[in-house]
């Protein structure tokens, strides 16, 4: 959530910004309501000190004996109560517009951010690993040999419909021993602390990490008003949710690995068939919480992270930074990882590392106290999948394929697979 002194010192700037989004100007809409919601507050502060004022002579007048004084001065006193009352009530409705427009306005990114429309302005940063070349044409994940016998879409579709799969066998060991693999890297290598959260959160929740109000369509909610996380990031970010930090307790750096569930609502028809895009899936989660000095290197580290994963698996990736069109609501900058897929002769995201400012931290109130002293700051809050479990199963599956139909699997996973090292073309583990 942005904060309304600064629209209120700068709203140049602040318009400036969103139009490298390519939005339009919002800072007069936001602070015409903001200068009702004062200008109500200040006329029900001169109406209680008047109140007060008179509450103060009405005593004087009935002690004088001055009757017609002390009505006047009685009624003036019930008049003035009940103008407070409404101003106050009107003062309370523009605090809530303003609120819920401050709340749908995405974050403001930051000056290095490339400019650019959408996803074809992106830039490269880096890749690694080249791409292996096959002697045969490569398939899609869902349609080599091996891996059909352990990938039901049918069976899924029966029981839930579209766009959920059962793993079966092999293929869902294979999906078991990345996330665990994933996860004992980020807490040996990467110093991140492993941390377990429910996937029911409360709608405060959704808000403070700017799911909502704007994205509810994207995301499922129970009858009972729990909605379900569509990452946990949700879940790691709000465990600081209300908290003052010192500032030697940060940075703090968190991952989970969890179920994610997501209704795609606004991907109608994009990548319909095999497991690229579901409504529910798993991810391995990574969250930091540091002080504003330090998240542009926290970013950096947390993509390293990231690339490392990718790197320990052999996955040919490339790293982009999102320009200021692509990137998500809550973002200030975010790097996208993006492995190589031979099925689709391309590369597609697989990671997503985002630093978001102050902007969750705002909408949380969580912060934390200066080393040196001072009033307490926001903290800044980061998230990035570390990785999505699905979509690394598929590249590894992909890229691990053979002409046979059977799939060699990456060396880092084969202590986590007893020793095995391949599906072979029936499907079993060998």
């Amino acid at each position: 959530m942005h904060d309304i002194r600064a629209i209120r010192e700068n709203p140049a700037a602040f318009d400036a910004a969103l139009g490298r989004r390519g939005l339009s100007p919002m800072s007069s809409d936001v602070l015409a309501v903001d200068e009702a919601r004062r200008a109500r507050i200040l006329a029900a502060e001169t109406a209680q000190a008047a109140q007060n004022a008179a509450s103060k002579q009405v005593g004087a007048a009935k002690a004088a004996g001055n009757n017609e004084e002390f009505e006047r001065l009685r009624a003036l006193v019930a008049e003035k109560k009940a103008e407070i009352a409404a101003l106050t009530a009107e003062a309370d409705a523009e605090d809530v517009k303003l609120r819920d427009m401050l709340l749908r306005i995405p974050n403001l990114p930051h000056p290095d951010v490339p400019e650019g429309r959408d996803e074809a302005d992106n830039v490269e940063l880096r890749r690694w690993g080249t791409p292996r070349v096959m002697d045969f044409s490569p398939k899609e994940h869902f349609e080599i040999k091996g891996v059909q016998p352990g990938m039901d879409f049918a069976t899924a579709a029966k029981l839930s419909g579209s766009r959920f799969v059962v793993l079966r066998g092999a293929v869902i060991r294979v999906h078991r021993a990345l996330a665990q693999f994933m996860l004992d890297t980020h807490i040996t290598e990467h110093g991140l602390t492993e941390t377990w959260t429910p996937v029911l959160v409360k709608e405060e929740a959704m808000y403070g990490t700017n799911q909502l109000p704007k994205f509810a369509e994207d995301s499922y909610q129970t009858t009972n008003g729990w909605w379900l996380v569509p990452t946990s990031e949700v879940t790691l970010t709000n465990t600081v949710a209300g908290d003052i930090l010192e500032e030697n307790q940060l940075p703090i750096r968190m991952t989970a690995h969890t179920q994610c569930f997501r209704s795609e609502a606004g991907s109608a028809g994009k990548d319909t068939t095999g497991m690229l895009r579901q409504h529910q899936f798993e991810k391995v989660e990574m969250v930091s919480i540091t002080t504003p000095e330090t998240a542009l290197a926290e970013h950096e580290r947390m993509t390293r992270c990231a690339e490392n994963i990718l790197e320990k698996l052999g996955l040919p990736y490339r790293t982009i930074v999102l320009c200021t069109g692509d990137m998500g609501f809550g973002a200030q900058k975010t790097h996208d990882l993006e492995v190589w897929l031979p099925g689709q002769n391309t590369y597609r995201e697989i990671s997503s590392v985002s630093v978001c400012g102050d902007f969750q931290a705002r909408r949380m109130n969580a912060r934390f106290r200066p080393a040196g002293g001072g009033k307490p700051e926001f903290v800044h809050t980061l998230n990035g999948s570390g990785l999505a479990v699905g979509r690394c199963l598929i590249a590894v599956l992909e890229n691990g394929q053979q002409a046979d139909g059977s799939v060699d699997l990456p060396a880092a996973l084969h202590p986590y697979l007893g020793g095995k090292t391949r599906i072979s073309a029936d499907g079993a583990m060998e």
